[in-house]
């Protein structure tokens, strides 16, 4: 059987403040807004963000607060991935220095990870995968 998938096209996100959360995922986290429509009288208003390889997230502008809980295990739910560990602390002190909560980087298995809030408070995990070598991996970024 052919293996059709190529991944995940996107993700929608609903907020009450679209500008708000445009600018925490495209100046802070640099992904790229790729369209924005505005509300019509049958639609609401939205935008297109590319977080890179082809992902995209749909944020949809409307009257009700997202949902922000976590997912049953515990988790976001969902995340983002950068590229490389280095990266990842970066998106951390950027995201710290805007003044949103971010937890610590924590070392999983496979990968890096943190979890962070958007400006709507819901959950975003931020990974970066550990590259498969045998020499020592830098330690976790602490405080």
């Amino acid at each position: 059987m052919t293996h059709l998938l190529l991944g995940i096209n996107h993700l929608t996100l609903s907020t009450t403040d679209l500008d708000r959360l445009l600018t925490y995922y495209t100046e802070l986290l640099g992904a790229t807004l790729a369209f924005e429509r505005a509300a019509t009288p049958s639609d609401p208003r939205f935008a297109v963000i590319d977080v890179g390889g082809n992902d995209h997230l749909m944020v949809v502008e409307t009257a009700d607060p997202p949902i922000t809980g976590l997912d049953p295990l515990g988790q976001a739910g969902w995340g983002l991935r950068v590229g490389t560990y280095a990266q990842l602390c970066e998106a951390r002190e950027r995201i710290l220095g805007a003044g949103w909560p971010v937890g610590e980087i924590e070392t999983l298995p496979a990968q890096w990870t943190m979890t962070a809030r958007d400006p709507d408070g819901r959950p975003v995990d931020v990974r970066a995968h550990r590259p498969r070598t045998t020499t020592p991996l830098p330690p976790p970024v602490t405080g």
